[in-house]
């Protein structure tokens, strides 16, 4: 009997447990879906971090650990971890960052705040079309790619950047440092959806925070060590910014005393831009159990060396 080991935490398995058994049936696999086991009994390990497996090293049967968060920057490092690690791409995780990130990207295009907030006055101030607007995507993962495309289709002016080319996407795309300088220097609007890694941390830092144009938005989902804290909060005290709206930040949750969560130029929402749906997620886990056990290559590996 394949064991299938759910060690994403005591909390998350009243959520899970249901939607995990009903897909597992509806793929016809006949496994023991568990809390506990004996390690060298383990086929499967379903993760999230902080779960209480750290050590993998007695997992000698596992061939695979499927992560139930798209983000795996807190297992990707772990020594003991040789067995295939596979990310979240879940349909409805896509699905709720192309709402969040076109949501907000239209409250800034609109200049909504000012009405929300109780603007006084008759003040008719009328924004461009959104052909108009030049709105700069970092990252065309699956998320970033979704968002970039959802709007393009709405008419916004969208560029792509990639740390590495990525050609054929249906969408004007840049790469490298040059191709990173100049989508900045044109953005009015940036959305962040890029992974943490080496090469990603504090990408936007006080030199490239300084190519964008005076007053731009930026919106980040993605990861919150993306973009150097310091140097977007002396950005928005200068005013060369006009507005950050952010969902993630290096410490979760956010602190209550931090700069962040009374600046005026700043909203802050608690990472809910992409949550990972049991429903969903459960079938991408199941089909990768699918996959293990028919000898398929299994979705979503991490490539261990990109960190991603």
């Amino acid at each position: 009997m394949t064991v299938v080991l759910f060690a994403a935490g005591a909390a998350l398995w009243p959520e899970y447990e249901a939607p995990l058994r009903r897909a597992l049936a509806e793929a016809g696999l006949a496994v023991d879906l568990v809390c506990a086991a004996a390690p060298e009994a383990v086929d499967y390990i379903i993760y999230a971090p902080g779960s209480p497996v750290q050590d993998f090293t007695p997992y000698t049967r596992c061939k695979a650990v499927l992560n139930l968060w798209a983000g795996v920057e807190r297992i990707v490092g772990n020594a003991t971890l040789v067995q295939p690690l596979c990310r979240m791409v879940d349909p409805g995780l896509t699905e709720g960052m192309v709402e969040y990130v076109v949501g907000h990207v239209l409250r800034h295009h609109l200049g909504m705040d000012r009405y929300i907030l109780g603007a006084k006055g008759w003040e008719q101030i009328v924004p461009p079309l959104a052909r108009e607007r030049r709105v700069a995507v970092l990252g065309l993962g699956a998320l970033g790619l979704a968002c970039a495309r959802a709007l393009a289709a709405l008419n916004f002016a969208v560029e792509g950047w990639s740390r590495s080319a990525k050609p054929g996407l249906g969408i004007a795309a840049a790469h490298g440092d040059a191709g990173l300088e100049a989508v900045l220097r044109r953005a009015e609007i940036v959305v962040t959806l890029l992974p943490k890694t080496a090469e990603t941390e504090n990408l936007l830092d006080a030199r490239r925070l300084g190519w964008l144009p005076e007053g731009a938005v930026i919106i980040n989902p993605g990861r919150g060590a993306l973009i150097d804290d310091d140097a977007l909060l002396a950005a928005l005290e200068a005013g060369r910014l006009g507005h950050a709206t952010l969902d993630v930040f290096r410490v979760e949750p956010l602190p209550e005393d931090h700069p962040f969560r009374a600046h005026p130029r700043v909203t802050v929402t608690p990472h809910i831009a992409a949550d990972t749906r049991a429903s969903s997620a459960a079938r991408v886990v199941v089909e990768n159990i699918r996959r293990g056990e028919a000898g398929l290559p299994l979705l979503h590996v991490v490539d261990r060396a990109r960190g991603y």
